[in-house]
C-alpha cells in the first residue's frame, strides 16, 4: 500500500511540477571531469523521502541527459533507462563541465528502502515508454475542437503539434493552465504552430467548465479512446510535440519539462523561432 501511495504521489508531482534523441555519439565525445555527486548514495538510499525530494529536484529523465554507468562509462538513454527499470540503481547528478546534466548510476545495496526500489521502477518505465515514442510517427487523426475546427495528418501537415492530454477532475491538469497560457501567448504571432488538447470529457461538460476556467489551446472532447488506443497512454496530463512531418519529438508529463524542451534545449524544434516579445 505505501508502495502504490508513493507512486501515486510520484504522479501528481510528475503532473503538476509533471528517431530516438541523439545522445549516444554525442555523449560519448565529451569528457567529464568531475564524476562525484554533491550528495552519496549511503544518505539517500534507507530514506524514501530523503531520495524523493533529491530525484525530484535534481533529476529529470526526460532531459537530454548525459549517463554514466556505475563505473563511470558512458552509455547512451536508452541503456541508462533499461538499468534503472530494473531497480538496482539511482541516479544521482554529477558536478561536470557538460552542457546537459550528467547522470551517473549508483547501486543500491541489498537493505536498500524497497519502496525506493519499486518507485524508481516505476519512474524509468515510464520514462522509457515515452523515450520509445520520440522518433516515430504520431497516429492517424482526424479531430474537431469545440469551435467546429477540424485537424487532420493532413491538414496539419507543415505545422508544430503542441499537445496536452486532461479531464477537467485532474487537479494537475487544470493547474498548468496559467503556465501553458503564458507559452500560447509567447507563440500567438505564429501560424505554424498548433495548440491542441485532448480531454476525456464530453463536449458539454468541457465548455461548462472552461466559462470559468481559461485554457488557450483548442480542446477536443471524448478522446478517450484515442489516448489510451492509439497513443497508449494512461497519466494525466501527458504533453506531446510532434514536429511538422509528423513526427514526434517529445513526451513528458511536466509541462515545464515540455517548454523547456522547447526553448532552452541544445537540440530545439527545428523550426520553432523564439517566442516573440510579451
Amino acid at each position: 500500500m505505501k508502495t502504490l501511495q508513493l507512486i501515486s504521489i510520484f504522479l501528481l508531482h510528475t503532473s503538476i511540477t509533471s528517431c530516438k534523441e541523439n545522445t549516444s555519439k554525442e555523449t560519448a565525445d565529451v569528457q567529464i571531469e568531475n564524476t562525484e555527486p554533491e550528495i552519496t548514495i549511503d544518505v539517500l538510499e534507507h530514506d524514501l523521502k530523503k531520495w524523493w525530494t533529491y530525484h525530484s529536484y535534481n533529476i529529470s529523465l526526460s532531459s537530454n541527459f548525459k549517463g554514466l554507468n556505475e563505473h563511470s562509462d558512458t552509455i547512451d538513454k536508452k541503456q541508462f533507462l533499461e538499468k534503472l527499470i530494473k531497480g538496482n540503481y539511482i541516479p544521482l547528478k554529477l558536478n561536470s563541465n557538460t552542457q546537459f546534466e550528467t547522470y551517473k548510476l549508483f547501486k543500491l545495496d541489498s537493505t536498500a528502502n524497497e519502496s525506493i526500489v519499486n518507485t524508481i521502477k516505476s519512474v524509468s518505465s515510464i520514462n522509457f515508454k515515452h523515450f520509445k515514442m520520440e522518433g516515430k510517427s504520431f497516429p492517424k487523426f482526424d479531430l474537431t475542437d469545440l469551435d467546429g475546427n477540424r485537424y487532420t495528418n493532413k491538414s496539419t501537415k507543415g505545422k508544430t503539434i503542441i499537445l496536452k492530454t486532461w479531464f477537467i477532475n485532474c487537479k494537475s491538469c487544470v493547474a498548468e493552465f496559467p503556465e501553458l497560457n503564458e507559452l500560447v501567448k509567447r507563440y500567438q504571432q505564429k501560424n505554424d504552430i498548433l495548440f491542441l488538447s485532448l480531454a476525456l470529457d464530453s463536449e458539454n461538460e468541457l465548455q461548462d467548465f472552461l466559462e470559468g476556467n481559461n485554457f488557450n489551446y483548442q480542446v477536443i472532447a471524448n478522446q478517450q479512446e484515442f489516448i489510451k488506443e492509439k497513443l497508449k497512454l494512461q497519466i494525466f496530463p501527458t504533453h506531446i510535440i510532434v514536429d511538422e512531418n509528423g513526427t514526434i519529438l517529445k513526451v513528458v508529463n511536466k509541462a515545464s519539462e515540455m517548454i523547456s524542451f522547447i526553448e532552452n534545449e541544445k537540440n530545439p524544434i527545428e523550426n520553432l523561432p523564439p517566442p516573440s516579445p510579451m
